[in-house]
């Protein structure tokens, strides 16, 4: 099946290993659809950035769990309980397969979680159905004067 993204959308990264970042970033940039990726190392970042107003949200948010200052769940918190950052997509991207990682992700209203494989083929697969999965089912929220997709 040939997939040809007829939008583009901006995704916030929130990763602090680098090598796993670059992987994450040269997986999604191979896909056929238009991306503005930015990354920052940690919870504390994410919100920094998030709350920057010279700054537009990103349309998905895809984020590690164990990271330093504020970790992915700290972070998952903040957003779900913020009345206009609630609305952005969170995929949680981590090692942990463990099952209360998993539970509380959800519970915590995360829209997905992925846990990274080993193998370099899988996680260029798994990153790359994360991009898939957001253009065929997300409708980008509207902003102040700005029309959705």
């Amino acid at each position: 099946m040939t997939f040809t993204a007829t939008r583009s959308y901006g995704i916030l990264l929130v990763e602090d290993d680098a090598a796993d970042a670059m992987l994450i970033q040269d997986a999604l940039l191979e896909r056929p659809s238009e991306h503005t990726i930015t990354q920052v190392e940690d919870g504390v970042a994410a919100l920094h950035h998030l709350n920057d107003p010279a700054r537009p949200h990103p349309d998905l948010i895809l984020m590690d769990l164990n990271m330093p200052r504020m970790n992915g769940r700290e972070l998952l918190a903040v957003l779900k309980a913020d009345q206009v950052l609630k609305a952005i997509p969170v995929v949680v991207l981590t090692t942990s397969a463990a099952p209360d990682d998993v539970s509380a992700a959800y519970q915590g209203h995360a829209n997905a979680y992925i846990t990274k494989p080993v193998n370099l083929d899988d996680f260029v697969s798994a990153v790359q159905s994360i991009d898939t999965f957001f253009l065929d089912t997300a409708a980008r929220v509207p902003r102040e004067g700005k029309p959705g997709f």
